[in-house]
């Protein structure tokens, strides 16, 4: 299939146009376990196709794990629906893919047909949608909703420029990391719009007592090799507090590039932070992980993922065979 081309109308125009072709049930999918960005983005796009008279449904697989996320779910009013909930999806219905590419190790493949992605993901799988809009120089995709609203002139109501805001700060923790030219623009159009009493309200308070334990195990279990912190974050570290707590480990004053991991029932989890010039924190799981699992992400965050049948060290003797790991690639990408 080809993709449309958008050079006579907007990006958001395009996709409304096929969209309204077909009378299918269209579905915005996040990726498992969303984050705010995630979100946000869901969030600003069903707003701007009800706008345009498109009814869509958010949808995601898991759980929303960080407290925080589900106070800015709960107090901006933001529906979504657990796949688990939907049981009549038919593979004639229309996924429109948001923070999230078809195929990624963090997004479950639906019945349905996934028509479409926009998000800030470097391309690791080309797939033909009939729309794409996959921008890998922007720091967040909430960023890439904004600007549809200013493309098509459409007014922002403020729970919406709120929400958008969130997923902005949260995934270039708030223009510190990984942020462009149209993150700056939009983070500053969207702040004079967005709810900020609101917004603090939401970043207030963001962990639960029982977040601790993956701090506490990161303190207990971090290895630093120069500018390199490796930590294990013990078992079933939730997806959104394994980032949080890369962030964590790179507040330290040693640590230019963070490694930390998780395992769970199904493998072993893992988060990436960089903030060298010379390292790409996607490259750099990527490597890692060949062979045994996939990873990817931007030069300054990543993710990764071990299936547990591909763990062939012990478990008793995996961390050193990980660390063994991650240094040889962390020498070899440096001579390159």
């Amino acid at each position: 299939m080809d993709i449309i081309s958008t050079k006579t109308q907007t990006r958001f125009r395009t996709l409304v146009d096929i969209l309204s072709s077909g009378g299918q049930r269209i579905f915005i999918q996040m990726h498992n376990a969303p984050d705010p960005d995630s979100i946000g983005s869901a969030f600003g796009l069903q707003y701007l196709l009800r706008n345009a008279g498109i009814h869509a449904d958010i949808c995601y697989r898991g759980e929303i794990e960080k407290y925080s996320t589900n106070r800015m779910v709960e107090l901006l009013d933001i529906k979504l629906r657990n796949i688990r909930d939907i049981h009549d999806m038919t593979e004639d219905d229309y996924i429109v893919l948001v923070d999230s590419q078809k195929g990624n190790s963090n997004i479950t493949d639906l019945i349905g047909n996934e028509i479409a992605s926009i998000d800030h993901h470097p391309v690791f799988q080309k797939i033909d949608y009939l729309f794409e809009d996959i921008r890998p120089d922007a720091g967040a995709c909430s960023s890439i909703i904004a600007e549809y609203f200013v493309e098509n002139d459409v007014e922002i109501p403020k729970n919406i420029a709120t929400a958008l805001l969130c997923g902005i700060k949260t995934d270039t923790l708030d223009l510190s990391r990984g942020f462009s030219e149209l993150d700056l623009d939009m983070f500053c159009m969207l702040y004079r719009v967005a709810d900020i009493e609101l917004l603090n309200l939401i970043q207030l308070n963001k962990l639960r007592f029982r977040d601790l334990t993956a701090y506490s195990n990161a303190i207990k279990n971090i290895k630093i090799y120069g500018n390199v912190g490796i930590a294990y974050l013990g078992e079933d570290c939730p997806d959104s507090l394994l980032g949080t707590v890369s962030d964590f480990i790179m507040s330290l004053k040693e640590v230019e590039l963070a490694i930390a991991y998780s395992r769970r029932k199904e493998g072993v989890k893992f988060s990436v932070r960089n903030e060298t010039t010379h390292f790409d924190a996607g490259k750099i799981i990527m490597e890692i992980l060949e062979g045994y699992g996939n990873g990817g992400g931007h030069k300054s965050m990543a993710g990764g993922f071990i299936p547990d049948a591909s763990v062939r060290e012990t478990w008793s003797t995996f961390h050193s065979f990980l660390e063994n790991r991650i240094l040889e690639t962390l020498d070899r990408q440096s001579h390159d």
